[in-house]
Order: C-alpha cells, then structure tokens, then sequence
C-alpha cells in the first residue's frame, strides 16, 4: 500500500502504531488482553472453559465457511477448525482423566482438595 492508499482506507492510525505488523484484536477491532483469560486454577472449571472456547472458534469457523465460496479461504478454515475440534478431543479427555481420579462420592465433579480447608469442613 502506498501511504496514500493506507490514509484513505483508514489504516494510517493503525499504520502509526503498528507499521505492517499484525495486531491480534476481535472481530470488533477490540485488541486481544491477556485479561479476556478465564482461569479459576481449577482443574475441572478450567477444562470446562477451554472446551467452551474450542467450541466457540469452531462455531466462528462454521459461520465463515458459510459465508466464504473461495477454496483459497476455504481450505484453511477448514484445517483451523479441524484444529478446534481436536484440542476440543483432548480437553474431553484431560477433564475425564481429572475426574476418574477424583472420589466417588464426588457427584458435583469439584475439587476436593479445597475442601480441606477449616472453612468447609462440617462442625459436626
């Protein structure tokens, strides 16, 4: 792009920040930050949200090649959103690992290592 062609698309302010570098932001133009994360450090709540995430992109991957006719477009959307449904797999089978191993008596599937603590334990 010339620098007229990068004012007059309206990239000259991203141009100033970022000369041609990708800049990892949504849809939306909302710049990525390590702040949209969901972390609890729960094993069990933690697989949980990174299978929702595998799902959510894999959707966002759908609603594309709904839209999108080019092969040239299509076929790496198609690899990325095979990629969603594999990490989707291993979650799944993380979090099935984590709850084999968790008490039988465990029918809510939460850590029981926080109930260790004096502020759960049952005064009786």
């Amino acid at each position: 792009m010339t620098m007229e062609e990068l004012e007059k698309s309206g990239f000259d302010k991203y141009y100033i920040d970022h000369t041609l570098a990708l800049w990892p932001q949504s849809a939306g133009g909302v710049p990525w930050s390590a702040t949209t994360f969901q972390s609890k450090g729960d094993p069990i709540t933690d697989l949980s949200e990174n299978m929702a995430a595998e799902q959510k992109a894999r959707t966002t991957y759908d609603n594309i090649l709904r839209l999108v006719k080019d092969p040239e477009v299509c076929e790496p959307i198609r690899f990325l959103r095979e990629r969603e449904i594999v990490h989707y797999q291993r979650f799944g089978e993380s979090l099935r690992i984590v709850q084999d191993h968790l008490d039988s008596k465990n029918f809510y599937a939460f850590n029981p290592e926080f109930d260790l603590r004096a502020c759960f334990k049952n005064k009786n």
